[in-house]
């Protein structure tokens, strides 16, 4: 998959902060080379309450993955603006080039259970897990496919074919119309030459508070809790060469994680 004649270009969304997962990927793929455009929502990630989100770290943030020699850009990304898949992969292109690996990370996540649930949460949920994640990878592989060229699709689910998630009702829905997305799209994609999978990190640390810490880790049989960095390994393994035969797979990378 890696094209000896230009660098490879990865999208990676939903990168806002230095402590999130998104940000891990874009320094492990840069690490490995690859020339790397992510997307951030600063407020939403603020609003949410995490402590390491404002909106001057993008810039701060691209500076330090050019150090590892690669090529870098950013941009804002919205996907309440339902043309958000094409305006993405339209600047990537203008300012870097085609890019060949697509890191769906970005989320939304409100927790409800059944008695506070209601249709506006239900549909932020679909309009940003389901239909952003959706239309990004189609948009992506039909650009690939018209330039006859290979591609990695990377997709973040949360165990929810796994084990119930109660108290996570929109959530858990969302993620799991991801994973049966992810097996249906790679089944198109595979005479291609464009692989898809997804990765179930488990919980994992970036950023959350020390008691819930301490309240999750008597359940990873490993007895740590997963890392950023956890997650940016695999998918890098999964994105590369090695990894050609790897399709249509939900991968719970989760240190054996029970609820």
């Amino acid at each position: 998959m890696y094209n000896e004649n230009r660098r490879n270009i990865a999208i990676v969304t939903g990168a806002s902060r230095s402590k999130g997962i998104g940000a891990a990927i874009c320094r492990e793929l840069a690490a490995k080379g690859v020339d790397v455009f992510f997307t951030h929502l600063c407020h939403y990630d603020k609003a949410t309450g995490y402590e390491d989100a404002n909106g001057s770290w993008p810039e701060r943030f691209a500076q330090e993955i050019r150090e590892y020699g690669v090529r870098v850009e950013h941009m804002e990304l919205d996907y309440f603006d339902a043309n958000s898949a094409v305006r993405l992969l339209d600047e990537v292109e203008n300012r870097l080039g085609r890019p060949t690996i697509l890191i769906n990370n970005a989320t939304h996540c409100v927790e409800v259970d059944h008695h506070h649930v209601t249709a506006q949460i239900i549909d932020h949920h679909c309009i940003v897990n389901v239909r952003g994640t959706m239309m990004l990878s189609v948009e992506f592989a039909k650009r690939l496919e018209a330039a006859e060229e290979c591609g990695r699709i990377v997709n973040f689910v949360s165990g929810q074919d796994k084990e119930p998630q109660p108290g996570n009702l929109a959530y858990a829905a969302s993620k799991g119309a991801i994973s049966a997305f992810t097996t249906s799209l790679a089944a198109e994609l595979a005479s291609h030459r464009i692989t898809v999978n997804a990765i179930d990190p488990g919980p994992t640390d970036s950023g959350m508070e020390a008691f819930v810490q301490d309240f999750l880790r008597p359940k990873f049989p490993t007895g740590r809790i997963g890392t950023p960095e956890d997650a940016a390994r695999l998918v890098s393994f999964l994105v590369s060469d090695e990894a050609e035969w790897i399709t249509g797979q939900i991968i719970h990378s989760d240190g054996g994680f029970r609820n």
